[in-house]
């Protein structure tokens, strides 16, 4: 089922998302609904409280948009174990935050533990694009944007564009 994606400046954005206790089905379904909704709006990566749903979980395919096969990942409470000193500065874009791109710099290799579709716990080390996607997800959880890296007379010119958006494009 698509679901509908919250847009900046919905209050929902900004809550810390709350643990899920075990992944079963109904967490399986909500993971499903992501992906699909996450590739209807041509996504890479999609947390739950873009949703509206306030749990920890998000979806990831890191070949999304390409003739690759699919590189899915789906994490319940994923959480930062361990970020590198090193960082690596990338342009993001948020299906939250439409039509807006912005440099971002996150450490470059992360170490992630979360439990997958199956309710097993693992650990994975993350660097380039899963890094940057896991990382920008993981915010989401958090109640943050990417724009809230940005300075903040950009935060305020894309506030600006958002707010023309939304006259044009009502929800």
């Amino acid at each position: 089922m698509i679901l509908h994606i919250l847009k900046e400046p919905d209050p929902r954005l900004r809550i810390k998302a709350k643990a899920v206790e075990k992944v079963d089905d109904e967490i399986r379904q909500l993971m499903d609904d992501m992906l699909e909704t996450m590739y209807n709006n041509d996504g890479m990566g999609l947390a739950a409280p873009q949703v509206g749903v306030d749990k920890r979980v998000i979806v990831m395919d890191l070949n999304a948009g390409t003739n690759e096969e699919p590189l899915v990942f789906c994490m319940a409470n994923p959480e930062v174990l361990w970020a590198s000193t090193e960082t690596e500065t990338t342009p993001q874009g948020c299906l939250s935050v439409p039509e807006v791109h912005a440099s971002v710099t996150r450490p470059a290799k992360v170490n992630i533990r979360y439990l997958d579709r199956n309710n097993q716990q693992l650990e994975i080390e993350a660097d380039g694009v899963l890094a940057t996607c896991v990382q920008h997800e993981i915010d989401h959880l958090n109640g943050v944007l990417f724009i809230d890296y940005l300075s903040r007379l950009k935060q305020e010119m894309i506030q600006k564009k958002l707010k023309k958006l939304k006259k044009f494009h009502p929800i």
